[in-house]
């Protein structure tokens, strides 16, 4: 295994311009910093991680905290847009477990004690003490979909409030004027921003808010079959529905097909996120697409200026959405 002299020696130059050129150091010329990286290459030179964490303070280690079921398909998809942003950036990632609900649990002292250079952050409950304590500290962070800022604290989310007016002006142009919506928690931006689109764009169409054709769930399968089942229940049952997940869309399409029903013969039913199983499910799953993926590389990429420019500006970033129409919505017909 080739060493650090063996690359100064091939690279012809001092072992210190070699440590400067692996630590990024500016005083390099662009000559001899190509003559160095071309002998790391040529050697195949790995650097001594320990060794590189005493020269910068940085352990090029990222935490990953998600507070959801790693069985969602939206975290699949979140993580891998994480681990593409980290595949040439040399930065390894962490995934933390974590004891958020014990009062004597330090979430930045548990990133303290690893050492970890910044931290993606989802799902977790807004109001968590542990997500203050998060932005208050000097530990770059990048929130997905919960609107925190700090001095080296930002976020990115998805347009939430636009998506579900688009999905509702959908049903809406099928014919569907019952159109109910099944929601996540409300208390966070994310839900509370959804939330808000679906009422503003029955307003817009003139259609009254009726409370019953609102139901909360947890995002899950069984959380979109009951709160479908309730709907279902009502003595004038919807006939479209938009709801929190794609998750949850599935369990409302399941309890639909368990009461005798059919999508979109009876029923039109919308989902969110896009997740690979949108397309695959049976009826393909009409849903918004929020480009989780990409969601991922740029909480990455925007976490790594911040770890490495400490002047670098927490950002505020909104990804794109848009419907991707499959065949779960149809024209209405009244049940």
């Amino acid at each position: 295994m080739a060493s650090i002299h063996d690359v100064a020696k091939e690279a012809g130059v001092s072992i210190a311009t070699v440590s400067k050129v692996i630590n990024d150091y500016t005083d390099v010329s662009d000559k001899t910093r190509k003559k160095v990286k071309l002998a790391i290459e040529l050697l195949r030179y790995q650097p001594n991680v320990v060794a590189r964490a005493l020269v910068t303070g940085r352990s090029w280690t990222v935490g990953v905290l998600i507070n959801i079921p790693f069985t969602n398909p939206y975290v699949a998809e979140l993580l891998e847009g994480i681990k593409t942003a980290l595949e040439n950036s040399g930065y390894d990632l962490m995934r933390l477990s974590t004891r958020l609900n014990d009062p004597k649990y330090s979430f930045v002292d548990h990133c303290q004690s690893r050492n970890l250079d910044g931290v993606v952050v989802f799902g977790v409950e807004y109001d968590n003490p542990n997500l203050e304590q998060l932005v208050q500290s000097e530990i770059p962070a990048m929130f997905v979909d919960t609107a925190l800022m700090g001095k080296r604290a930002g976020y990115i989310t998805t347009d939430n409030e636009k998506a579900v007016e688009i999905a509702v002006q959908h049903l809406y142009d099928l014919g569907h004027h019952r159109i109910a919506y099944i929601s996540g928690v409300l208390g966070h931006v994310m839900s509370d921003s959804r939330y808000s689109g679906y009422k503003q764009r029955l307003e817009v169409l003139n259609i009254p808010y009726d409370p019953s054709y609102f139901e909360l769930c947890d995002y899950s399968f069984d959380g979109g079959s009951l709160s479908m089942r309730k709907l279902l229940s009502l003595p004038v049952p919807p006939t479209g529905i938009v709801c929190t997940s794609d998750m949850a869309a599935f369990g409302a399409i399941h309890e639909i097909e368990e009461q005798g029903m059919s999508v979109p013969d009876d029923i039109s039913v919308i989902g969110f996120d896009n997740t690979y199983y949108a397309q695959v499910f049976k009826p393909a799953l009409t849903t918004i697409n929020q480009n989780t993926h990409n969601i991922g590389i740029r909480a990455i990429e925007n976490l790594i200026k911040m770890i490495e420019k400490s002047d670098t500006p927490p950002p505020i970033l909104t990804e794109p959405s848009s419907l991707v129409i499959r065949q779960s919505t149809g024209i209405v017909r009244e049940l």
